[in-house]
């Protein structure tokens, strides 16, 4: 009985040290807002009020890697992240693709959208640490030729910071 509480109380007092010491600030809330996506809509070149859908659309960065839920998807917004490490982002926008067995991108229109901005880093919390805010972004087409997404991209926020994904920061016209 003697050894039971030897073993016992350091135990006891190991497991109340521990659970007095977390904090509610140890776990980032799902909550918390982090580093926002840059949102664009799609829009009907012809009739621009009109929302249009861009079809077997497939994302990707200049190394192939496709971003998830953009793999011959059917969408007429898009949530891009930007790069946190670097003041430029491109990706390869693929509209009407087919893909081969082997995964390789047989057809379709591509064009390229280079995305630059400027960076802050913003404390959020000991838990969340630090989320990136894209300021004095802007949204360029690469001219291939035979471009599918025509005219300007429209900056909706007016140069304002990206720190939300609850509206459109960019139109794109195809």
């Amino acid at each position: 009985m003697k050894y039971i509480r030897l073993v016992f109380i350091p135990i006891f007092a190991l497991l109340i040290g521990i659970s007095i010491s977390c904090e509610r600030d140890d776990i980032c809330p799902e909550s918390t807002p982090t580093t926002s996506r840059l949102v664009i809509d799609l829009f009907d070149f012809n009739n621009q009020e009109n929302k249009k859908n861009a079809f077997n659309l497939i994302v990707a960065d200049l190394d192939n890697r496709v971003l998830n839920d953009y793999f011959l998807t059917t969408s007429n917004n898009l949530l891009l992240p930007l790069n946190t490490n670097e003041n430029t982002t491109t990706f390869r926008l693929i509209k009407d693709a087919k893909v081969d067995d082997d995964g390789f991108i047989t057809e379709g229109n591509e064009d390229i959208l280079v995305i630059n901005y400027t960076r802050k880093e913003v404390y959020v919390s000991r838990a969340c640490g630090y989320k990136t805010i894209f300021e004095n972004v802007g949204v360029v087409v690469q001219d291939d030729g035979d471009k599918w997404i025509l005219g300007n991209p429209i900056n909706l926020t007016e140069n304002e910071p990206i720190e939300d994904e609850n509206e459109a920061h960019f139109n794109l016209f195809h």
